[in-house]
């Protein structure tokens, strides 16, 4: 016999079953968000500060995307050596890197252009501004696919002027560089050569071994802290400051090409964003390490510094055009390129000149003849 109950018990239990149907379409869906990862590697040792601002950019990269992309950093040689990142990056073996455009002199030399020599007067940051502004951005594109590249290219982080280099004993004429041993990259090699050194070129964490087994006579790297760490100290105390070689100079992240066009426009904008961001990061930390550094090398180390006679930056200049005159004879690119820096440079460094007042005289107000 059916109790008078249990209809009533059967409309409830119905009605609850509709009403949670019914909250469960109302309710918003949630969306998981999709990781992308990309493996990049950097063309630096772990321990350089270089290392430190690749896996700076990925950190804000990564934030900025709360995690919907993931770039992880791998130091150089972990899964290819320093100079074989533009290949691999290209390949799709990397999905990107953090290098500088000298280390692919031997696929372009004129990708070299980007960071060798004086720039036509400028510094790093008015190269980076030449890049962006005046057309450089587009030229490099232009190269790129001139050689094949698959590839994305970021030009950040302006480098302030780098060492002449280090040397058993003070360089006090050119001639001191005829039969020299010594270790550049890019253009430089052919400034150097110029200069009558017998040039190899060596990945950082290369250069201090061969010097330590007397391969290398001398050798240039980048700025005190790295050069500290990757302890040119302990093979020689003579670091000859101020140069032509590499006086504007910046870094370059990239991403292949293939990879990067498959991302959605918001993370390209983040990615866009992040360089810019990197880039202003980067300079004020190089300014903070570098002059600690060069401080402690003095104090601690027990380095000398010494400038750069004029007679040699007045050689290393006259060089220069000689350099600029025979590669833009024998590669329109590269004199497309030089081209377009020489007119920007033309405004940019008259304005920078004439407006920008001189700090060593505040310097010496300040502090003295320190």
């Amino acid at each position: 016999m059916t109790s008078p109950t249990q209809p009533r018990r059967r409309f409830l239990r119905n009605a609850s079953a509709t009403a949670l149907g019914a909250g469960a379409l109302a309710a918003p869906m949630i969306a998981q968000a999709q990781t992308t990862s990309l493996r990049f590697q950097s063309t630096w040792p772990s321990k350089d500060i270089f290392h430190e601002y690749a896996t700076d950019f990925a950190k804000k990269v990564n934030d900025m995307t709360g995690g919907e992309l993931k770039i992880e950093v791998l130091p150089a040689g972990s899964v290819v050596p320093a100079f074989g990142l533009l290949d691999a990056v290209s390949k799709g073996t990397l999905d990107g890197g953090h290098g500088v455009l000298g280390y692919n002199y031997g696929k372009q030399n004129a990708l070299a252009l980007w960071n060798s020599g004086p720039a036509f007067g400028m510094d790093a940051n008015m190269l980076l501004a030449w890049h962006k502004y005046g057309g450089g951005q587009e030229l490099l594109a232009k190269l790129y696919a001139s050689i094949g590249g698959n590839v994305v290219s970021f030009l950040y982080g302006p480098m302030a002027t780098q060492p002449l280099g280090w040397f058993k004993k003070p360089v006090t004429k050119v001639d001191d560089f005829k039969g020299l041993k010594f270790r550049t990259n890019g253009l430089a090699i052919d400034l150097f050569t110029a200069m009558g050194a017998a040039v190899n070129a060596l990945p950082g964490g290369e250069i201090v071994p061969a010097m330590d087994r007397g391969l290398l006579d001398g050798a240039e790297f980048n700025n005190a802290t790295s050069d500290r760490v990757l302890g040119f100290p302990d093979v020689s105390k003579v670091c000859m400051l101020q140069s032509y070689h590499q006086s504007a100079e910046t870094f370059e992240i990239t991403f292949n090409k293939t990879k990067y066009d498959g991302l959605p426009a918001k993370m390209k904008s983040i990615i866009a964003y992040a360089v810019e961001a990197a880039s202003a990061d980067m300079s004020w930390k190089a300014i903070d390490r570098y002059s600690k550094d060069y401080a402690e090398l003095q104090s601690k180390d027990k380095v000398k510094f010494y400038k750069t006679p004029d007679a040699i930056l007045q050689a290393q200049l006259k060089l220069w055009d000689d350099i600029i005159a025979k590669k833009s004879a024998e590669n329109p690119l590269f004199k497309e390129i030089a081209a377009s820096q020489k007119a920007f440079a033309e405004r940019a460094v008259k304005w920078d000149q004439d407006t920008y007042v001189s700090r060593r005289m505040a310097v010496a107000h300040f502090f003295g003849n320190k």
